[in-house]
């Protein structure tokens, strides 16, 4: 499943994970994030989403598309997954609230790249 089509299917896949993350953030802040476990952990799961996707789209998509992070967001997946307790849940709000609807504008662009291919 490398090339186009896996990447488009794993594009959506990041897509509806950020869409997750932004349905469970909602209206809420740091301090309902912190107390609601349940929300934290689901984000998590959606960021170890993002981060094992990414791991897996094609170096051509990643080399075209250079303003996206990709090895960070891998790394994140990596403590997430390896280091759970070690996770730190201010950095996790952060990432949510700061860089993941950055995220989901890159991920917009890429995909309209190859639907217009």
């Amino acid at each position: 499943m490398r090339g186009k089509l896996g990447d488009s299917i794993r594009l959506q896949h990041i897509s509806e994970a950020i869409h997750e993350i932004e349905t469970y953030l909602v209206s809420s802040d740091f301090t309902e994030f912190i107390s609601n476990s349940m929300m934290r952990f689901a984000c998590i799961k959606q960021m170890e989403i993002i981060g094992e996707v990414s791991n897996h789209i094609s170096e051509e998509i990643k080399s075209k598309f250079t303003d996206i992070e990709w090895a960070q967001i891998v790394g994140m997946r990596n403590v997430i997954v390896h280091e759970y307790f070690g996770v730190d849940t201010n950095l996790v709000w952060e990432i949510n609230k700061n860089d993941i609807p950055y995220l989901k504008e890159k991920i917009s662009v890429v995909v309209s790249s190859l639907e217009s291919k």
